[in-house]
């Protein structure tokens, strides 16, 4: 069991760091954050759908943090919860949902969608243009680069790292 939780552990931070190294290859940068980047949520959606939620968060809160010290944008300290560890973290509830990866992937990006979301409906709304509203200036903001990256990562999971999920296959051949 001690192998095990190191093993798990190990690749936890592998995870986080192939999506730190993900995260500097952008395909599109929003002005005030945010960008559509060759599939960095990947990595933490796949350890989070492998080894369950609790872990998913962890490494996702692990990964925000970073992501906060590498490229910060910080107005308010609840702001830089609701935007690094929360957003990140809630890329773990893919876990909830095993092998099941559609699920998983959409409801990780939609609690990362939702922190955003939130952080630019309270923090942001002033940066909206003259008559639109805060919260339909967040929706269409933080939509335009998350459901990309949501479509991305679907496809990304589906078609390049789908094996990574089975689990018990891979660890056959290592016998």
């Amino acid at each position: 069991m001690r192998r095990n939780s190191l093993s798990t552990l190990i690749e936890g931070a592998l995870m986080v760091g192939i999506a730190t190294i993900l995260s500097f290859i952008k395909l599109f940068e929003a002005p005030y954050g945010g960008s559509v980047t060759l599939g960095s949520m990947v990595p933490i959606l796949l350890y989070s759908l492998r080894n369950g939620a609790a872990k998913g968060i962890t490494a996702g809160v692990a990964y925000g943090f970073l992501q906060l010290v590498i490229e910060p944008y910080v107005v308010h300290p609840v702001q830089l919860i609701l935007e690094y560890p929360m957003a990140f973290g809630l890329l773990g509830l893919a876990g909830l949902f095993g092998k099941n990866y559609w699920a998983g992937v959409t409801i990780g990006i939609l609690g990362r969608f939702i922190s955003h979301f939130l952080a630019g409906v309270i923090f942001f709304g002033s940066y909206a243009p003259e008559g639109m509203n805060a919260v339909v200036y967040s929706l269409v903001y933080n939509g335009a680069y998350l459901l990309p990256e949501l479509a991305i990562s679907l496809l990304a999971v589906r078609f390049v790292f789908y094996r990574f999920l089975n689990k018990n296959e891979d660890t056959k051949y290592l016998s």
